[in-house]
């Protein structure tokens, strides 16, 4: 993935540097467009999908819980009928 985006950011500069000198702000825009097929995410968005991510794995680990819980008491409803 990284050889890919650093090939395609040369090839980008490449063409560019073709046609005469390249001025600053044009390298910006050709690495700030190579950067943004990368297709990354912010630390702001990174950090609000972990909170998203623990809370889940919160309700899941009780949900888990209850769930045994559960199972715990159909076995002794069963063993309970079964003496009976």
């Amino acid at each position: 993935m990284l050889q890919d985006f650093a090939q395609k950011l040369a090839n980008d500069i490449h063409q560019a540097m073709e046609n005469g000198p390249t001025p600053h702000s044009q390298l910006q825009q050709i690495i700030s467009s190579a950067v943004k097929r990368l297709n990354l995410v912010g630390r702001d968005e990174f950090d609000a999908q972990s909170i998203v991510l623990q809370r889940s794995r919160e309700k899941i680990d009780a949900l888990e819980q209850q769930l045994t819980q559960m199972q715990q008491q159909l076995e002794q409803l069963q063993n309970s009928s079964n003496n009976s």
